[in-house]
């Protein structure tokens, strides 16, 4: 170890190691084959591709960073952005179904649920038998995640939930949905409760599915709870616990939505290189003009970029390093690069950019919502400014 730095004496390596680079491969080879014929007609139609979550089961990545006694394949992080990534550039609706399953709903139940909730809820969403949504967001609280008024009432050996819930990714189509819900207004953040609530529980019931700008076979909608029966061994850690799974869940949340705009943007610069060789203006490929050239070359250094700085965040991760600085860095240059480099390419493809027929406009109107979710730019700024002004 280097004195004084706190290093290992691992060399620092910006390669991927032979079993990611098998994984980034087999992933790819699934996506491009797979998810990318069909995301056209998924977002015209706002129709799940349930079957694409199916071939995620049947490749076991479900539960590709999950420990192997819960049906998982027990790998790293950086695996796990590379998957989202790859599906991102075939499908954004894709990977957001994938790593709303994977960060956002059985990665708490790993991190706070004890033995009996891993083997019943955790176990069956590795194996993709089970799909599962995250619900924070309500009506009225936005990124105000301490102010939650969908109520807990404790009685006997149940909780008994009312409130709705909003913006709910997997929407209809989950199986179990992590619920943050308040027991005592009085205590705000600190009456918080974590509860895993099974589709079906009685009193339980949807919204209307929401006309999105983008992603838009994800199944989004409201969720609704009117005396619903939640049994207290469904709680993730104790009550009051609320807020820091939702927390800590974010967090992972946040490299997934990085990864997610990595691959729509490395998607959006592959369908503009392609066309920028094939598209003839002045009697030349429009990849010999300068302006395009730079485009291209802007476009695939931020690209680069925003993926050393996810892979940086899952390294964190990994490591059992508080992470949130560098997750919220890796989420909010990465959503913004996503967002700048589909604006490009749509540019770059001209008028054929601005229709249907071809992937341009889809990339762009996939690229907005990385901005949004898990966290606004705007929050990810305040998340950062408060790590670094507390010296973390």
């Amino acid at each position: 170890m280097l004195a004084g730095t706190g290093l290992k004496d691992t060399p620092l390596s910006f390669s991927l190691t032979q079993e990611q680079r098998d994984i980034q491969e087999m992933v790819r080879e699934l996506a491009q084959k797979e998810f990318a014929p069909r995301a056209a007609e998924v977002d015209k139609n706002h129709r799940f591709p349930r079957e694409n979550f199916e071939l995620m089961a049947s490749s076991d990545l479900c539960g590709l960073i999950f420990p192997e006694e819960y049906g998982g394949v027990g790998l790293d992080h950086v695996s796990y952005s590379i998957v989202v990534e790859e599906m991102a550039k075939a499908c954004a609706t894709t990977s957001v179904i994938y790593s709303a399953h994977v960060s956002l709903t059985a990665s708490p139940v790993l991190a706070w649920g004890n033995e009996e909730q891993k083997q019943r809820i955790l176990a069956p969403m590795c194996r993709g038998e089970k799909l599962g949504a995250f619900a924070l967001s309500e009506p009225g609280n936005g990124s105000d995640s301490a102010a939650a008024s969908c109520r807990a009432e404790l009685k006997g050996d149940h909780f008994i939930v009312n409130g709705v819930k909003n913006w709910i990714t997997n929407g209809v189509e989950a199986d179990w949905y992590l619920v943050i819900a308040q027991t005592d207004p009085a205590l705000k953040h600190r009456g918080l409760v974590a509860l895993m609530i099974e589709k079906g529980s009685a009193g339980f019931t949807f919204g209307k599915l929401e006309d999105k700008l983008g992603i838009r076979g994800s199944s989004t909608c409201q969720i609704i709870f009117e005396d619903t029966p939640v049994p207290v061994e469904n709680m993730l850690g104790k009550v009051g616990d609320g807020f820091k799974v939702a927390m800590s869940t974010l967090d992972g949340g946040r490299i997934g939505i990085a990864s997610q705009a990595v691959g729509i943007a490395q998607g959006a610069w592959d369908h503009a290189f392609k066309y920028a060789h094939e598209r003839v203006a002045f009697g030349k490929p429009i990849s010999k003009l300068q302006a395009i050239q730079f485009m291209l070359a802007e476009m695939q250094t931020e690209i680069d970029t925003a993926r050393l700085l996810t892979h940086k965040a899952c390294v964190a991760q990994d490591l059992g390093n508080r992470f949130t600085k560098e997750a919220a860095i890796a989420k909010l240059y990465a959503s913004e690069t996503a967002m700048r480099s589909t604006v490009k390419c749509v540019q770059i493809f001209g008028g054929y950019g601005y229709v249907t027929d071809y992937p341009a406009e889809r990339y762009m109107r996939d690229a907005k919502i990385t901005e949004i979710y898990e966290g606004t730019s705007e929050i990810q700024r305040l998340v950062i400014a408060s790590n670094l002004l507390k010296g973390q």
